[in-house]
């Protein structure tokens, strides 16, 4: 069967503009003039019959039909780049950059003091940490990896579950002896209660507050007059006694322990929160991604055990 390279080097150049956000980068990074890489997208667009960026004079975007493409035939071209590697004997070097888009609160808990024994075993390879709120689109945006709390969302990406952490419902003793403690989930319905509220990234709303028991859900409406979208903030505020926060018990249990947060509701514990890990190359992905994937399964998320109130998957 023959391959058309012309095709061939078409895609690979729609991938590094998309990869690098404009022409100009694109053809810095391919050794070629951005007019040349102008060209070879213009060419790629005659053949497919549709337009794959949309630009003006200070941004280039992929077109919807673009972002279908590029999703599509990155993880095959990074299949034939492993695939060759693994043929000349190289598919055990892990080396290059690594792009790695995490949720900040489990960077900063969890990532950041195993790094450095990932780093250690991978001397040829350069780590690019990300932390943000958002998924935000992988293949676009250049990323290899991603590290987020939450339900996935329907993509085209490759999800797995590292571990699941409870939610505590909990106030400080400063909050406490000012507005008095609440016996029962609703009693924060009452109006006496100031709840800190939480931004869900993917709606931009808060997060409702729902308590689990054995099965039975309640969804309860409380007010609030701080919005916040940043976990170390909202514990802050909890701690100096703004209010009740709903909190993963993930990084907090030393906090319960110790009396500086009290479980306002330790009947209503079953609610938990996910963790993924998500990667865009379907079949066979790049020798760094697959390292980094052994490393946040093997080594990261079984640090789980050791804590109350999250289990690893």
């Amino acid at each position: 069967m023959a391959i058309d390279t012309r095709l061939l080097s078409g895609i690979e150049t729609l991938i590094a503009v998309a990869e690098t956000g404009g022409f100009t980068r694109a053809a810095a990074t391919m050794g070629l003039t951005p007019s040349g890489v102008s060209r070879a997208v213009a060419r790629l667009e005659s053949r497919l019959g549709v337009r794959l960026f949309d630009r003006n004079a200070r941004s280039t975007t992929l077109t919807e039909a673009g972002h279908r493409l590029v999703a599509e035939v990155a993880p095959l071209l990074a299949g034939i780049e492993e695939a060759t590697s693994s043929a000349a004997g190289a598919s055990a070097t892990v080396s290059g950059r690594l792009r790695v888009n995490c949720d900040p609160w489990f960077a900063s808990l969890l990532l950041a003091p195993k790094l450095r024994s990932f780093l250690d075993a991978h001397p040829a390879l350069t780590l690019d940490l990300v932390t943000r709120d958002t998924l935000g689109d992988l293949v676009s945006e250049g990323f290899d990896v991603a590290i987020r709390f939450g339900e996935p969302l329907p993509s085209g990406l490759i999800t797995r579950k590292l571990l699941e952490a409870r939610i505590v419902t909990c106030a400080s003793p400063a909050y406490i002896a000012r507005h008095g403690r609440p016996i029962h989930p609703r009693d924060l319905e009452t109006g006496t209660h100031e709840c800190l509220l939480f931004r869900d990234p993917a709606t931009g709303r808060p997060f409702d507050w729902e308590f689990h028991r054995q099965g039975e859900i309640l969804n309860i409406s409380v007010r609030g007059r701080l919005i916040l979208n940043d976990v170390a903030t909202g514990l802050a505020a909890c701690i100096a006694g703004l209010g009740v926060a709903q909190p993963m018990t993930l990084g907090i249990d030393e906090l319960l322990r110790s009396g500086t947060l009290i479980d306002l509701f330790p009947d209503w514990c079953d609610e938990y929160f996910p963790l993924h890990v998500y990667h865009p190359s379907r079949h066979l992905p790049p020798a760094k991604v697959r390292a980094f994937l052994d490393f946040i399964c093997n080594d990261v998320a079984t640090v789980q055990i050791k804590h109350d109130g999250f289990i690893g998957l």
